[in-house]
Parts: C-alpha cells; sequence; structure tokens
C-alpha cells in the first residue's frame, strides 16, 4: 500500500508529535509513505473565503504532483482532506477548471482530475481493515474511554466529501473498538471545535471548544481523539483558555488518531511524541490495563 503524503503545515511544525505518530503507525502496518517537499499549503479554509479559485488551483497543484507520480493521496488533516477533497470536485465545474487551468499553464502543471484524496482514518478502516489492524495489537486499550472528535472538514459537506454521515458517523469509534477502547457517544463529536472563529472572537471560539470537551466529559471520557491537528491545538494546546470560557476545570488529554493506534499496536508514549501535549497524557494512558487483566 502506497500514497503520496500530505502532512500538511501543523504536523510538520507545531504538531510534529502528528507526523512522528503517523509515520510508525504506517511502517507497523506496512503502508509506504513517499514525501513531495513541494507540496504547498492547502489554504486552511482561510483563502478559500477570499479566494475560491486561488484555493482550487493551490490544492489542484498539489494533487497534479501526486498524479503525476502515479499515486494517491494521503492526508492526515481534517481540513487538509476538505481543501483536497473540494479541489478535486469544484473542478468539474468547466468555467472552475478553465480559470484553475490558466492559472496553472504558467507552472507548467496539468491536473487530470485522477487522484484519490484520503484521510488516514479511512485508509485504516477501508483499506488496512479492522480485523487486520486487531490482529496487530499488542496493547489493546481496555479501560480507557475516549470520545472521538472527528473536525468539520472530514464530514461536511457530505454531499462532496462522499463520506459518512455528518450527524451519525462511526469509522473512528469503530477503530477505537477495534483497538481495545471504549468508544463514547456524545454530541459535539460531530461539532466544531471553534478554531475557525479562533483569530476573529477568542471569546466565542474558546467557548465552543469548552462545551465541546465539557460534553466528552459529561459523557464519561477519560480522553479526547481527533484526526485534526488544528483541533488537536483548540482543543489541547488552547484548553486552558477554554477553561477560563466556560468557568470550569477541563483537564482532558486529547490525543491525535494515530498516537492510540500506536499505543495499541505497541508503540513507547516517547516514540509517539505524547510529552509534547500542553494538556498531560499520563493518567489517560495509566488507565489501560494490561493485557490479561
Amino acid at each position: 500500500m502506497k500514497f503520496a503524503y500530505y502532512p500538511g503545515c501543523v504536523a510538520q511544525e507545531s504538531g510534529k508529535e502528528l507526523d512522528l505518530a503517523t509515520r510508525w503507525v504506517c511502517r507497523a502496518l506496512g503502508i509506504e509513505l513517499v514525501e513531495f517537499p513541494s507540496f504547498s499549503c492547502c489554504g486552511s479554509g482561510f483563502v478559500d473565503e477570499a479566494n475560491e479559485v486561488l484555493n482550487v488551483a493551490i490544492n489542484a497543484r498539489n494533487l497534479a504532483i501526486a498524479e503525476r507520480a502515479g499515486l494517491n493521496l494521503l492526508t492526515i488533516c481534517s481540513t487538509c482532506q476538505g481543501m483536497l477533497t473540494l479541489a478535486n470536485h469544484r473542478m468539474t465545474d468547466p468555467k472552475v477548471r478553465a480559470r484553475v487551468d490558466g492559472a496553472l499553464k504558467p507552472l507548467g502543471i496539468e491536473y487530470r482530475g485522477t487522484v484519490r484524496v484520503t484521510h488516514l482514518l479511512r485508509v485504516l478502516v477501508e483499506e488496512v481493515g479492522l480485523p487486520a489492524i486487531r490482529a496487530k495489537v499488542r496493547r489493546p486499550l481496555a479501560g480507557l474511554k475516549v470520545g472521538a472528535f472527528y473536525g468539520c472538514h472530514l464530514l461536511r459537506p457530505t454531499d462532496e466529501m462522499g463520506g459518512e454521515d455528518g450527524e451519525e458517523p462511526h469509522s473512528f469509534e469503530d477503530l477505537l473498538s477495534a483497538i481495545g477502547a471504549d468508544p463514547v457517544y456524545y454530541r459535539g463529536r460531530v461539532m466544531c471545535c471553534g478554531f475557525p472563529v479562533q483569530f476573529v472572537k477568542e471569546a466565542t471560539a474558546s467557548r465552543i471548544a469548552g462545551r465541546q470537551i465539557q460534553d466528552a466529559k459529561a459523557h464519561g471520557a477519560h480522553a479526547m481523539a481527533t484526526p485534526c491537528p488544528l483541533c488537536h491545538i483548540t482543543l489541547d494546546a488552547y484548553q486552558n483558555k477554554a477553561e477560563k470560557a466556560v468557568g470550569a476545570r477541563l483537564d482532558m488529554p486529547v490525543f491525535h488518531l494515530p498516537q492510540l493506534v500506536g499505543l495499541a499496536l505497541g508503540a513507547t508514549p516517547e516514540e509517539l511524541g505524547l510529552s509534547r501535549h500542553l494538556v498531560p497524557t499520563e493518567a489517560a494512558v495509566a488507565r489501560v490495563r494490561p493485557s490479561g487483566a
């Protein structure tokens, strides 16, 4: 199994633990990641708001690089997944395609629309398969109740993303069950983390994040996990702001998706970069019962 690897900006800088964990898990499962240093930022939704055609062109260029290598593209960020998938969809509009082709032509790049964009979550669940992952589990996460937090762009807009039901997804919970954890179902798991409003109305964004964490906690979660590094920033790095906004102590560890999978497959906390988190994860990891207990 071989993919063009699109880590996104955060995983290469402030969230390097996500990249570290992804590489560990992919090695363990026989997924080959091919790197392309010339990939650019997906625009993170901000460019799209200002100039749709420019945003499509940015992502069409990334897709063209993977296409030239004959590879489909693997992402580890819900937002990158959303922007790249939307670019694929919008390129089916002849008017948009004509403008994007014109923008790419001076670069000597053409995108024919053959690349499939897939998030790591779907690769694990649909292509590696839950039975294969379950067979490789060395440290079942029994005793750990985890609230999945999907992130907006992995689910919506549903018609364009072509994935799960935006209101009642289950792939992340299915994966959590496969690695022995106890998935927690709560309304906030499909809601926004607040990141898109963080730089416009910080207090509002912090309240949104705080309420989602409170929701997971009220339903018994010992920890949360997300497939989106921007959600991780909001829920982990900005959790102190969320606490102030909702007037309550939250103390909620937040894992990146591949970190939990890596733990179950036998990786050490050091190999997964857990010490880089702002909210300590030790208490959550300590809840995992030894095999046979």
